[in-house]
């Protein structure tokens, strides 16, 4: 029988006695494994827990130091597993170790351990606030047992511990535990506390015995105390700060102590310490501002010391920049002086490469074998004790920061391309690695930060996907990546785009130097082509002009050449790099990971250039591209593929133009035998079925260019491909692209037809999602193509419909879609039957379907179709309509389908069973006001399609309008207005002269007549421009009517579209109007002036809509406010190129209206309870809406500190505002990383409160649903940031930030562990991750 644990704990005690260090470090091994385990014999005998724990802490100080090691490990479970009451006394006996032994290192390591290892406390107010769950109340009462023994016997040891050693100083393993105390508990010490520990490390800082290293870590620990500063400590502490650097004669090593803390207190508490910048900032600027560098000369003794200190300056700098932003804006010009200045200190080497002609000269060095390691030095000095490259490390780093941060301004005013772009490019040629990486690194931060904001500055138009996200994209991603259409045509830069255009030349000669430099890193030349790539990128081309200055080595690196892919690695220190797209391997970069960059550069230089610059390379570039794509690198020849599918698009955009024959063929047996080959990886795989259907698809009716035999081997390996379950997916879209393009049946074959679309229709019986709808997506293909339609024979056609019917129904919207266009194209061909199946199928849809949009659309198409091209078809399915479904079904949608058959179907001449007339008959002989609706609206749609043919006046739904119905009424004016717009001349004049009698009822259904006609206009079937401006006065004759003016001023806003010329100007006048109801509907008017509108409508409203909405945001009507700001919510959405240059002046509008005003806050009486009703509720949402809208498509223009502060004040406000701002959260830990880590304990504060709320007890079911709702969206919110923000807050975090945001992330694991683990599960699998996407936060926001 095996020994209890206990026995085998006490046997394993003895041998720690044991004189052999292998049998006691054994015998720790073992314990520390019983430790580990869940199971807590320790718990039963209060007397082996003590002698465990005295038999643990008197290894610590054994001879053997294996052992030592070993025990302190063990201390880590064991602290769990003791009761509360032995905590106190390992702490001591641990802190009296520590002060008596002569060396402190084990000793102070093993209470870091214990202090680590102890559970956190929680405040009382959110211990209690929530229902503990199983098994926490014992660690929580472990906790505060921790924090009672920390206070209480620690602390006064620790103090002892720090107090300065005669000879030696301090040691740091005493700074140590300090720091992790601090990490752990610090939320737990008293202000009196904090100020003891704030005086001993001061002590220690301006100890002249204590070492570097020990004041390094001393500065953390005071950032640390500083987060847990009372305002009065902290105020006083840096006001003796302050004082430290006015005084005269400190010395440098003692001024770089200040200034290194000083960017310490920034990066722990940003929001405290911004305040105190007014005063710091200039101390810091003075370090740096040149002065001691005017009578410096070439070859003077280097001041190591003095550039210890410029060198902390600027890393302070950066500090302030990138945390404290907004109070760093007055700043600016010093700041970016100094990193401009320091950029290009280099005091022991002399660099005269100024200007191009000094380029020249360089260029000329590089040819006689220079390299930027090559120099020769100085007799009197040795590079050794040149410490200026930090200081050059550091400026880059603070002018990144500033690009980063102020992109938005500093590149409308010019300051970045005038100032920082050229000094940048001339230090391109920096001798020392780390500062060139650094340098490139911020090169490419401006290329890409000029890219946000000209793509925010221009309007929204089908483009490419996001290059940012191009390299890191997924394997199905790459794929959409190779589809898109070439989009080489000449594109306008304009602004910073155009500044960085100007740069090209400049900054090309710059690269091809370190492109061809011999003994260049492989890091150098990565960051190299990555910063080339990043310029394609934002200027759409650009490199025309310079192409011939480093194409040689670009081929040389596509086929794997070894001239230009040999060169040392470098892979220490760290850049801006992490940040921007291609970089994060630069510092660590491969000749695998260069091959692969300069494959992508290659990629987009095809796809963003005129074919006839490339040209001149492509006898080079394809024989190149296709050995990459041979390679069995995966990685290689994956990205070889991709690259290959843009040569073959420029190829092909003109082939007799560029003989591309030859380089097709070349492509085409790659291509083929990776597909072919059965040694290929499936990624690679994939990406070749895709080339592949590529190159058959563009060259379709080219025998010439492909012969036939391997046309048809081409797409024989599809269709192969496509019965693999591995690669069906990409098959399936391979085989649209061939049947999309196929220009001739001589592009395919009938065999293959028939066998593509049995299989494709297989697929669609299959469960997976995906597959379904690229199958469908082929068929939609083959079936629109009429070659692919000639092809199909009659048995594939009859299976095809037995597929299809099942799939119409509103299950997959996704999916139904494309079965409904396939369906009509097949009816249509007037060789398929219109089934029974066919006919239910749509009625179910009819009587099922809600609102309107594509998916209504392809119904009533593939309903005309059965209309027009079967006679029995459309009786059955008029009949089913008018039986089966009739009133069942939305109105609107019904008498849509109906009124379209009715017409297309020819009426009783077409032998349908019902007429026009029989429908004026239902509406004068029903009772049933349901049907009454029906037929109105089925007349109006009828008139709507007839138009001038339509036999009915305006008379018959004029009468309607005195029904004592609600619903007929309306029915009838709305069908008046259907009916109007396919017979203007005939029914508008009738409509206008009865708005003018001022009847309110009349005026009310008339304007939705007006309504109907003005959104269904056009210039060729109902043109209104005639009756524009007699329109125009009648709406706002009726303004003041509350009942008409939400519907009059859409159709003002509609007018306005249809003649902005006249009604702009008009809209503006009216905007100043003294009554406010017609300023109201001005307001509501202008926001659907920001819909469905052309450029040339743009160009009118550019000039005036900042002024606009800046008037309307400032009405003093709170309700017009209001209105106003779902008008900007209209224009964020719509427009945003419009208001992205005027933010500065319209988001302090939006932030204001964003602030709880206690005086709209009042109590009223209900019965005998009093209720609270904001009135700036409304207001207070619709702002919040405006800033999601903005956050969505101008963020690159938005400072993101002061937008921060409005979201993280929002999570305090009304349930829906916290949804919201939740959703925003998990935006912006994407777009505002930096921000998201500075604020995480802000933000860890409101979390827990409103996951610490309770409910009433008394509490209605709407506001409990209400509440769970809040808490998903906030666990939801807190996935999103500690996804994004937990590895940095927990890796190298010397400030200690986000100390409270791990011990609310604990917390939450804990009581909400379920939870939170079925989120994060929904995000890695894809289902509900953040993305840009999310939609999880259960709150409507509203876009116009």
């Amino acid at each position: 029988m095996a020994q209890q644990p206990s026995f085998q704990i006490q046997s394993l005690l003895e041998k720690l006695s044991n004189p052999d260090a292998d049998f006691r470090f054994m015998s720790l091994n073992d314990l520390h494994g019983f430790l580990s385990t869940n199971a807590n014999p320790l718990n039963a005998d209060p007397g082996l827990s003590s002698r465990v724990v005295d038999g643990v802490i008197k290894a610590l100080d054994d001879a053997n130091g294996e052992v030592q090691n070993l025990a302190v490990k063990c201390l880590g479970p064991l602290v769990l597993k003791v009761k509360d009451t032995q905590i106190p006394p390992i702490l001591d006996r641990l802190a009296q170790l520590a002060l008596s032994s002569s060396d402190i290192s084990i000793p102070s390591t093993a209470l870091r351990t214990v202090i680590s290892n102890l559970p956190r406390p929680l405040s009382v107010t959110n211990a209690n606030a929530t229902a503990v769950p199983p098994g926490a109340a014992q660690q929580q009462q472990l906790a505060a047992a921790a924090a009672l023994a920390i206070s209480r016997n620690l602390v006064p040891k620790l103090l002892t511990m720090l107090s300065p050693h005669t000879q030696k100083g301090t040691n740091i393993d005493s700074v140590d535990v300090l720091i992790e105390v601090l990490r752990c508990f610090g939320n737990v010490l008293s202000g009196a506390e904090v100020e003891q520990f704030q005086v001993k490390v001061m002590g220690i800082l301006e100890n002249d015995r204590s070492t570097s290293v020990v004041k390094k870590r001393a500065v953390t620990a005071l950032s640390l105390l500083c987060v847990y500063s009372p305002d009065i400590l902290l105020s006083s502490y840096i006001s003796h700060l302050i004082e430290s650097f006015k005084i005269e004669g400190t010395s440098p090593q003692r001024i770089r102590l200040y200034v290194s803390v000083t960017g310490a207190l920034a990066r722990a508490i940003p929001d405290r310490f911004g305040p105190y910048l007014q005063i710091l900032a200039p101390f810091i600027l003075a370090l740096v501002n040149g002065k001691d560098l005017e009578d410096q000369e070439l070859g003077d003794e280097p001041d190591m010391e003095q550039d210890e200190v410029k060198e902390a300056a600027l890393a302070a700098l950066e500090a302030f920049q990138s945390m404290c932003p907004g109070e760093m804006r007055r700043f600016t010009e010093e700041v970016l002086a100094a990193g401009i200045r320091f950029l290009k200190y280099d005091p022991n080497y002399a660099d005269t490469a100024e200007g191009d002609e000094d380029m020249d000269d360089a260029d000329e060095e590089e040819e006689d074998g220079f390299d930027g390691d090559d120099f020769e030095e100085d007799g009197n000095f040795s590079d050794d004790d040149d410490i200026s490259w930090k200081v050059r490390r550091c400026a880059a780093k603070l002018l990144s920061t500033i690009i980063r941060t102020r992109a938005g301004d500093l590149l409308e005013d010019g300051t970045l391309y005038r100032d920082v772009a050229p000094v940048l490019v001339d230090r391109f040629s920096e001798r020392e690695e780390n500062v060139r990486l650094e340098i490139l690194a911020t090169a490419n931060v401006l290329v890409k930060k000029t890219g946000e904001i000209t793509a925010s500055l221009v309007p929204a138009v089908p483009q490419v996907p996001s290059k940012k996200r191009r390299r890191e994209r997924s394997d199905a991603s790459a794929i959409d990546f190779m589809m898109e259409e070439r989009t080489a045509t000449p594109v306008q830069v304009t602004g910073s785009a155009a500044s960085l255009a100007s740069l090209v030349p400049r900054l090309s000669k710059a690269l091809a130097k370190n492109l061809k430099g011999k003994n260049t890193s492989l890091s150098t030349k990565q960051s190299s082509i990555t910063l080339l790539l990043s310029i394609v990128d934002v200027l759409h081309g650009g490199l025309q002009d310079v192409l011939p200055s480093f194409i040689d080595p670009i081929i040389d690196a596509t086929k794997g050449g070894s001239a230009f892919l040999s060169g040392s690695s470098h892979t220490t220190g760290s850049t801006a790099l992490g940040g921007v797209s291609g970089a994060g391997t630069a510092t660590s970069a491969t000749s695998s990971s260069l091959r692969i960059e300069v494959l992508k550069l290659v990629g987009r230089i095809c796809a963003e250039h005129d074919s006839s610059v490339i040209e001149p390379y492509l006898k080079d570039l394809v024989p190149a591209v296709v050995a990459a794509i041979k390679e069995r690198f995966y990685k290689i020849s994956s990205q070889a593929l991709t690259t290959s599918a843009e040569i073959i698009k420029l190829l092909t955009a003109e082939l007799t133009k560029l003989g591309g024959s030859k380089y097709l063929n070349q492509l085409y047996d790659a291509i083929y035998d990776k597909i072919s080959s059965s040694e290929t990886d499936l990624e690679v795989r994939e990406r070749a079925i895709y080339g592949m259907g590529i190159l058959l698809s563009r060259t379709s009716n080219s025998t010439i260019v492909i012969s036939r035999e391997k046309l048809q081997a081409g797409l024989d390996i599809l269709l192969e491909r496509l019965r693999n379950e591995t690669t069906r997916i990409t098959a399936a879209r391979a085989i649209d692209l061939v049947a999309k393009n196929a220009k001739t049946t001589s592009d395919l074959r009938a065999d293959w037809v028939s066998d593509v679309v049995t299989e494709l229709g297989a697929q669609l019986r299959k469960a997976n999602r995906s597959l379904r709808g690229a199958s469908l997506d082929g068929l939609k293909s083959i079936i629109s193509n009429e070659v692919g339609r000639k092809l199909l024979t009659p048995a594939a056609r009859s299976d095809l419909v037995g597929v299809l019917t099942p799939l119409l129904t509103l299950n997959d919207l996704h999916l139904l879609g494309p079965a409904l266009v396939i369906m009509r194209l097949l009816i249509e061909t007037k060789e398929v039957p219109v089934t029974k199946p066919i006919v239910d199928a749509v009625c179910s849809l009819v009587k099922t379907h809600q609102g309107s949009g594509h998916t209504l659309d392809n119904v009533v198409a593939l309903v005309n179709a059965i209309g027009t091209v079967d006679e029995e078809g459309r009786n059955n399915l008029m009949n089913g309509l008018l039986k089966d479904v009739g009133v069942l079904g939305e109105t609107a949608v019904v008498a849509k389908v109906i009124g379209n058959l009715l017409v297309s179907g020819g009426g009783k001449e077409g032998g349908l069973s019902v007429g026009v007339d029989d429908f004026v008959t239902e509406i004068n002989t029903a009772s049933d006001d349901h049907r009454k609706c029906l037929a109105l609206m089925v007349l109006g749609e009828a008139g709507l399609k007839m138009g001038p043919a339509f036999p009915i006046g305006p008379d018959v739904f004029l009468a309607q309008f005195q029904a004592k119905s609600e619903d007929v009424p309306i029915a009838a004016a709305v069908a008046l207005g259907l009916a109007g717009a396919g017979s203007v001349e005939r029914y508008l004049p009738v409509i206008m002269q009865r708005l003018q009698a001022n009847h309110p009822k009349d005026q009310y259904l008339l304007l939705h007549s007006l309504k109907e006609i003005i959104q269904h206009s056009n210039t060729k079937t109902a043109d209104i421009r005639p009756y524009a401006k007699q329109m125009w006065a009648s709406l706002f004759a009726i303004a003041k009517n509350d009942d008409s003016k939400a519907v009059g001023a859409e159709c003002v806003g509609r007018l306005t579209i249809i003649d902005p010329c006249s009604f702009l100007p008009e809209l503006q006048k009216h905007l100043n109007s003294p009554d406010s109801s017609v300023r109201g509907m001005v307001i509501s008017a202008i926001r659907y002036t920001f819909t469905d509108t052309l450029a040339s409508y743009d160009d009118l409203l550019r000039p005036i809509v900042v002024d606009f909405l800046t008037v309307m945001v400032e009405d003093k009507e709170f309700e017009n406010r209001r209105l106003a700001l779902t008008a900007l919510n209209s224009a964020a959405h719509n427009k945003p190129h419009l208001i992205m240059p005027h933010l500065e002046k319209l988001l302090p509008l939006v932030y204001r209206e964003s602030v709880i005003r206690p005086e709209l806050v009042r109590e009223v009486q209900m019965g005998p309870f009093k209720h609270k009703v904001d009135d700036g509720l409304e207001v207070r949402k619709s702002a919040y809406e405006t800033l999601y809208a903005l956050l969505e498509t101008s963020f690159s223009g938005i400072n993101p500190v002061d937008f921060y502060a409005r979201v993280v004040a929002g999570l305090e406000d009304e349930h829906d505002i916290r949804v919201l701002c939740n959703l925003m959260l998990t935006k912006l830990t994407v777009l505002a990383r930096d921000e998201t880590v500075a604020r995480v304990d802000e933000i860890s504060e409101r979390f827990r409160a409103t996951l610490g709320f309770k409910p009433k007890e008394n509490a209605v079911k709407q506001e409990l649903e209400k509440h769970a709702e809040l808490v998903r969206s906030t666990l939801r919110a807190s996935v999103a940031v500690n996804r994004e923000c937990g590895a940095t807050l927990a890796g190298d975090n010397p400030a200690g930030r986000g100390k409270k945001w791990a011990a609310y992330w604990e917390w939450v694991r804990g009581v909400f562990g379920a939870e939170v683990r079925g989120l994060e599960m929904e995000e890695a699998g894809g289902t509900g991750g953040l993305g840009m996407g999310t939609a999880g936060a259960g709150v409507e926001v509203f876009a116009y």
